[in-house]
């Protein structure tokens, strides 16, 4: 079984960036800078025929480069029992369209529809028993962050492995955009 996700990794620079950001929010377990990346689509369990079905679908998908910006940071859910602190982006438009169309290749490929909004963001934190006004401190110091803006040529597929130092990503496949 493959356990699959499609994103769009960041340049080092940018993974600095947010790097520099990991700090001073208690009950924070951080993203390693190996693990920061903007997921499109999280696909799940898939056996080997499935996996190389998405993996010569994947190759059909066309769409335009773009540039993207790291800008604002929030957390998921947005009452009372915070989970995740993520990094916002700008402008997320072409990032919508990129993943809607592969979206609805997964799905013409028989896979479920994903079951929520998508909401492109970078996770930085999974939150366990945060306290809110800590956290809402946190996002406030740094309210105004923003990276300069960086291109998107390519998009991927990751495998990944979960065990118990964490998750492990191996890219199994990239995707030129024209």
């Amino acid at each position: 079984m493959y356990r699959l996700f499609v994103a769009i990794d960041l340049p080092p620079d940018i993974v600095a960036r947010l790097q520099e950001l990991c700090y001073g929010v208690p009950g924070a377990k951080w993203m390693q800078p190996e693990q920061m990346h903007l997921t499109l689509r999280f696909i799940g369990a898939v056996d080997g025929g499935v996996f190389r079905d998405i993996r010569e679908g994947l190759a059909g998908i066309k769409a335009p480069g773009f540039s993207l910006q790291v800008k604002g940071l929030g957390f998921f859910p947005t009452r009372k029992s915070p989970r995740v602190l993520w990094a916002g982006l700008a402008p997320v438009e072409q990032v919508s369209g990129l993943r809607n169309r592969i979206e609805n290749l997964l799905v013409g490929m028989g896979l479920e529809p994903e079951g929520r909004k998508y909401s492109p963001h970078i996770t930085l934190a999974r939150l366990h028993d945060t306290p809110i006004p800590k956290l809402g401190r946190f996002l406030a110091g740094n309210s105004l962050f923003a990276t300069e803006p960086f291109p998107v040529s390519e998009f991927h597929l990751y495998s990944s492995e979960l065990t118990a130092k964490g998750a492990f990503h191996t890219i199994e496949a990239s995707y030129p955009l024209r």
